[in-house]
């Protein structure tokens, strides 16, 4: 699909608090209608400290739970009690109460002997838990970083050009990670793009400008059929809405 016919849909929120219950609701929401239609659901959730409160909200959600994978869009090459792993992250968060320690995480293998082999484990699990080539994922949440990547897609590095494999081996930080390539991440039912502070206001720009390159953005590499949802604070899109004739809901 050309990166120009994806449509993105913004929605604003006024700060962080509201940023958080906004994301909980939408992803609860898409959990309800996959499991109208299916008899379990599976979504992909993001690493970082913007979620965090997102999944403290999210886990409070009565939902069947136990109906629900949950797998991480990408993870740190860590042990799983590591600051950095975001399996420890969603362990202090959606999985820390009832009911949301009720769904079924199924973490990314990252005490296997390389991160390829950690990549390669993570891949099959997918091919077993969703459906689909590339598997379909009910629901994606996504971050975008200062500098246009998403998951651990990174610009300037190999990991963004994969597409002959659903998981691969990215490198960003200094650390290597384990990431969903840019062909499931497309594949999705829903994307939502999760976006907070000032720092995120330029990469944001970038995201929605028709004619910025996956190259320097690889954001832009997330190009599924529907329209992307960003949810975003004030401060990340300060100036960007009277500009892309985009607009907050009432």
């Amino acid at each position: 699909m050309d990166s120009e016919h994806v449509s993105y849909r913004l929605e604003l929120a006024v700060d962080g608090d509201q940023l958080a219950r906004r994301a909980a609701e939408r992803i609860a929401v898409a959990i309800d209608l996959a499991l109208e239609q299916r008899e379990r659901a599976q979504i992909s959730l993001a690493g970082g400290s913007t979620p965090a409160a997102a999944y403290r909200q999210l886990g409070q959600q009565h939902l069947p739970w136990q109906r629900v994978d949950v797998l991480l869009g990408d993870e740190r090459w860590v042990s799983a009690t590591d600051p950095s792993s975001n399996a420890r992250m969603l362990s202090e968060t959606l999985l820390a109460q009832e009911p949301g320690r009720q769904a079924c995480f199924h973490p990314v293998p990252t005490d296997a002997d390389s991160p390829a082999a950690s990549a390669e484990l993570y891949g099959q699990q997918l091919g077993q838990l969703c459906s689909g080539e590339p598997p379909v994922f009910d629901l994606i949440l996504l971050g975008l970083g200062d500098d246009g990547h998403t998951a651990s897609l990174f610009p300037g590095t190999e990991a963004p050009t994969v597409s002959d494999r659903w998981v691969t081996v990215g490198t960003g930080k200094g650390l290597e990670r384990i990431t969903l390539t840019a062909p499931v991440l497309s594949a999705a039912r829903q994307v939502v793009f999760l976006v907070s502070g000032a720092g995120k206001r330029q990469a944001l720009a970038r995201l929605f400008d028709p004619s910025e390159s996956p190259e320097r953005t690889p954001a832009k590499l997330v190009q599924p059929h529907s329209t992307v949802l960003v949810l975003a604070d004030l401060a990340a899109a300060e100036g960007l809405a009277a500009a892309e004739g985009l607009a907050a809901p009432g």
